[in-house]
Parts: structure tokens; C-alpha cells; sequence
């Protein structure tokens, strides 16, 4: 989905594994040679799936964007966990969880269902008193984080594996998935770390119809050359 420059465009991209939000945005501005370029809403380093990236005049749009419904597919492991609630910090020793029955999860998982209070992890970019609390905890530093109310509507088991467990989740705007994972895990007493995450949807924008940043990269290079071209011409 795009718009026609000089007005900008509405980029949708599947984020590489490992790279910030940030990366994304300064390569598509790079690549693009403009310096106005935002996102509709981050995804963690290690997170995959849909971006948007508005350029120009359209990032008038990035808060109605932001402010959509997401939906994610993803793996937890029952049985650890980390302080970052995901691989980027180090995991727990493994509990027993062969125990543990479908019907038990999928128990466990309706009380998360609905408008939920949670916290977010300690390892995010929200602010406390103007400051990344991720900052704070890098450092060693405890912060307070307040409790926001999210939507969660739909949470759906695709997997059962123990340890590992699949799900897709439909929620709104400003759900850590990591909490959620790492509350399940904690109401279920044996502790869960998010090890996987791929963002599938922003409202009726699909990953299915994202650019893959090297196949962006190509096409506007030989764009790029073309018009050059036709300029010399």
C-alpha cells in the first residue's frame, strides 16, 4: 500500500529478526534520501512481522494507524523465564510442566481475555518521569511502572507442545504480548518467557501484502538509476 511522492507514502514492511524499530526507519530513510519517515507503532528486536512506515506528508497519518487493533502469532515457553520476558535476557532454570493439560492453559488463558489491567515489562521503551524504564533496568535501577488497561479479544491456543505453546492474539493498541505471556505464566505458577513473535496484522492492513526490505531496497535502487537516466536523456 503506497502513495505517490511528493505527498508520501504508507509503506507496509515485514521487519527483519533482530533489528529495532528504528533501524527499519532509518534504512527506509536512507534508501529513500528523505528525512521525514516515522512508524505506526515499534515491534521488539526480537519480534518479525508488520511495520508501517509513513514518509512525508503521510505521517499525518501515523496516530490514527498506531491507534488500530494488532494481531500477533507466536511461541511461550512454559516453565522459565527471564526479566526481559522474552530471549533477550537470561532464562530461569526449567520447572516441571508435563503436568500441565490443555484444558489447564486454555483455562488459565480466558481469565486474560477482555479489557485486562497489566503492567509493562521493565525492558520496554515506556516512560516513567520522562525516562525509558528499559534504561532503568539495564542499569540495575527498579522502576515503578504504572498498570494500563489494554484489550485483549481474541487469545487463541494453535499449539500444544509442552513446553512450547502457540497462540494468536488480536488486541488493542499498547498490549505487551510479553506481559501477557509472563502473567499466563505466573497464573499458571510454573513462570513462561515469549520466545517468538510475529505481528500478522494493523487493522485491515496485512503482512501478507508487506515489502521485504530487500526487495524494497533493489526496486527503488534500479528506480533510482532509472530516473537518473531518463534526466541525463
Amino acid at each position: 500500500m503506497q502513495h505517490t511522492r511528493p505527498e508520501g507514502e504508507i509503506l507496509l514492511f515485514n521487519k527483519p529478526l533482530g533489528w529495532t524499530s528504528f533501524d527499519l526507519v532509518k534504512k527506509v530513510r536512507n534508501t529513500l534520501r528523505i528525512k521525514k519517515v516515522g512508524h505506526a507503532g515499534t515491534l521488539d528486536p526480537l519480534a518479525t512481522g508488520l511495520m508501517i512506515l509513513c514518509t512525508e506528508k503521510q505521517t499525518k497519518q501515523i496516530a490514527e494507524l498506531t491507534g488500530k487493533d494488532k494481531v500477533y502469532t507466536g511461541t511461550l515457553r512454559l516453565g522459565q523465564t527471564t526479566p526481559s520476558y522474552d530471549l533477550e535476557t537470561e532464562l530461569t532454570d526449567a520447572v516441571d510442566v508435563s503436568y500441565i493439560t490443555l484444558t489447564q492453559l486454555q483455562q488459565a488463558v480466558e481469565a486474560f481475555v477482555g479489557e485486562i489491567s497489566q503492567r509493562p515489562p521493565a525492558h520496554s521503551a515506556v516512560k516513567v518521569d520522562g525516562k525509558r524504564v528499559y534504561k532503568s533496568a539495564r542499569a540495575g535501577v527498579e522502576v515503578e511502572i504504572p498498570l494500563r488497561q489494554v484489550n485483549v479479544y481474541a487469545f487463541e491456543i494453535t499449539g500444544f507442545e509442552l513446553p512450547e505453546v502457540h497462540f494468536r492474539i488480536h488486541c488493542s493498541k499498547g498490549t505487551y504480548i510479553r506481559s501477557l505471556v509472563h502473567d499466563l505464566g505466573q497464573a499458571l505458577g510454573v513462570g513462561a518467557v515469549l520466545t517468538a513473535l510475529c505481528r500478522t496484522a494493523i487493522g485491515d492492513l496485512k503482512l501478507e501484502d508487506a515489502l521485504e526490505l530487500d526487495n524494497f531496497i533493489a526496486e527503488r535502487k534500479v528506480q533510482t538509476q532509472a530516473n537518473a537516466g531518463n534526466t541525463r536523456h
